[in-house]
C-alpha cells in the first residue's frame, strides 16, 4: 500500500480506501482492528469459498502496510491503527460508484438468492440482515462483500467446542435479508455442497498467512489448519440441518 485515501468509518474492521502500487484503489481490512487476525481469517477464507461457489465477490489480495504511512496522518486513532497493522492485512478491490443493495427496491433471481443464503448459513454468517445487507449493485451485478461475521466457532478458546458448532442449524439465519425470497435452497443443496471439495477447502485453508494462526493461539499452525478444514467437512456432512432450518424459517 502507498497511500491511505480515506477512512470509512464503518465494521469493526474500520476499513479504509487505500492505493495500492498498482495503481488500484482497496478497502483495507486492517489487522489490528479489534477483531483482530482472525477477523481477517473469515474474510479470506469464507470470501474465497465464496467465489468457489459461484458467487460474486471481490477480488480478494493479501496487502503489505508499511508503518510509514502512519506519519501523515493526523487522526490519533487512525494513526495508531496503521502502526498497529504493520504488515500483512487483506484488502478487497473498490468499486467505485457502487450502490448499497435495497431489498425492497431490488428484487434478486430466487437462485441467486437461495445460493447465497445457503452459503451464509454454511460459514455462520450473522451479519447480511436488512440493516446491514453487505451487498452492493456495481454495474448492476450484485456483489458480496464484508464476510468477517462469518466463521464465529473460530472464536472460541476450545477448538473442540467450536468444532461442535459444525451441526448448528444457524438460528440467526431467520434475520437473512434474503430469506424470503430464497425458495430454492433444497434445490440448490447438492451443487453448493458439491462445488466446495475437501481439496479446494484444504487449498484455501492453506492459504491463511501463519502470522495470523498464531497471533492469539499457541497451537500448531499445522493443526490450525487441520481444524479448520475438519470444521467444513463435517459441516457439509450435516448441512441439512441448516438447510431445513433455513426452509423452516422462510
Amino acid at each position: 500500500m502507498i497511500r491511505y485515501v480515506t477512512p470509512l468509518r464503518e465494521g469493526g474492521s474500520l476499513p479504509a480506501i487505500v492505493e495500492a502500487d498498482d495503481d488500484g484503489l482497496y478497502v483495507l481490512k486492517f489487522r489490528g482492528a479489534g477483531q483482530g487476525p482472525r477477523m481477517l481469517i473469515a474474510e479470506l477464507v469464507s470470501g474465497e469459498l465464496a467465489r468457489v461457489a459461484g458467487l460474486p465477490v471481490p477480488e480478494v489480495v493479501f496487502a503489505e502496510l508499511d508503518p510509514e504511512l502512519a506519519r501523515t496522518e493526523p487522526d490519533p486513532e487512525i494513526h495508531a491503527l496503521i502502526l498497529d497493522s504493520a504488515g500483512l492485512n487483506l484488502a478487497l478491490d473498490y468499486l467505485p460508484g457502487s450502490v448499497t443493495y435495497d431489498p425492497v427496491v431490488q428484487r434478486l433471481d430466487p437462485d441467486l438468492g437461495s445460493r447465497i443464503v445457503w452459503f451464509d448459513a454454511f460459514v455462520s454468517n450473522v451479519d447480511r440482515t436488512a440493516k446491514n445487507t453487505n451487498m452492493l449493485l456495481w454495474h448492476r451485478k450484485l456483489w458480496l462483500i464484508d464476510h468477517g461475521a462469518s466463521l464465529y466457532f473460530h472464536h472460541a478458546s476450545d477448538w473442540d467446542a467450536g468444532r461442535a458448532q459444525s451441526a448448528d442449524p444457524f438460528l440467526h439465519i431467520r434475520n437473512h435479508v434474503l430469506l424470503r425470497s430464497a425458495d430454492m435452497l433444497r434445490e440448490v443443496d447438492d451443487a453448493m455442497a458439491c462445488s466446495l471439495t475437501q481439496e479446494t477447502i484444504e487449498t484455501i485453508v492453506g492459504w491463511i498467512p501463519e502470522p495470523w494462526l498464531t497471533a492469539r493461539s499457541n497451537r500448531a499452525v499445522g493443526d490450525q489448519r487441520a481444524d479448520y478444514v475438519a470444521y467444513f467437512a463435517a459441516r457439509l456432512a450435516a448441512r441439512s440441518a441448516f438447510v431445513e432450518e433455513a426452509v423452516r424459517a422462510r
